[in-house]
């Protein structure tokens, strides 16, 4: 079957310009970021018509066993099958811990049943810094040379320097990179983090700035 890719970089500016209605806060976990997010692309899933299911079954044949994937989108067309759905639309992998950045991209292109491939794929990782995205990136053009999924892939790390965390999205075809963009992730006044681009963030600091400067003037 042809693959059926979705324009997943517009997925990721969905994610970013509403990631403050997540409502998450500094008195949230680890676990809770990886539950919204999920529970955010599933319910993006359903609106788009497709269904949605956490922590479904995908075999592992080097593994020879189940691999359950963090979120799903199946796609369902009676005018082509009335019994079984036409295609895995999306496989989702979201992993907080650093050490298991490789196990994640591992499940997303691991060998599997011919109708468990899927078109698209999405992996949202936290790193330990950004010098550990250029090898992981090369580990997914390796392994979707052979998959050949629409994958979009979202780094989040934190810069010491600025004081604030980096999110780095990467959309590869099967032929390589194919659009790259970054955003900014902070905490507001209230301590509820929300994200925008990285250009936006520049230039709020540099309006802040020009604020801060013409006060002092003005005092």
């Amino acid at each position: 079957m042809k693959k059926q890719y979705l324009d997943l970089i517009q997925f990721f500016e969905g994610y970013v310009r509403n990631y403050r209605r997540l409502n998450l806060s500094r008195i949230h976990n680890r676990s809770m970021f990886t539950q919204r997010e999920i529970d955010y692309f599933a319910n993006l899933g359903e609106m788009l018509g497709f269904d949605s299911f956490i922590e479904d079954a995908k075999y592992d044949k080097k593994k020879d066993r189940s691999r359950p994937m963090n979120l799903a989108w199946w796609k369902w067309d009676e005018r082509i099958d009335k019994e079984n759905y036409v295609l895995l639309a999306l496989h989702l992998e979201r992993e907080n811990q650093w050490n298991k950045d490789e196990d994640t991209i591992d499940k997303i292109f691991s060998d599997t049943e011919e109708g468990f491939i899927p078109h698209n794929v999405i992996g949202i990782q936290n790193v330990e810094s950004c010098d550990r995205i250029k090898f992981l990136n090369k580990l997914i053009v390796r392994k979707n040379a052979v998959q050949k999924s629409n994958v979009l892939m979202i780094y989040r790390y934190y810069d010491l320097e600025s004081d604030l965390e980096r999110v780095s999205a990467y959309n590869y075809n099967a032929k390589g990179l194919s659009e790259q963009r970054s955003a900014i992730c902070k905490q507001d006044e209230l301590g509820y983090w929300f994200m925008c681009f990285e250009e936006e963030y520049e230039t709020l600091q540099k309006n802040k700035e020009e604020s801060d400067l013409t006060r002092k003037v003005l005092l």
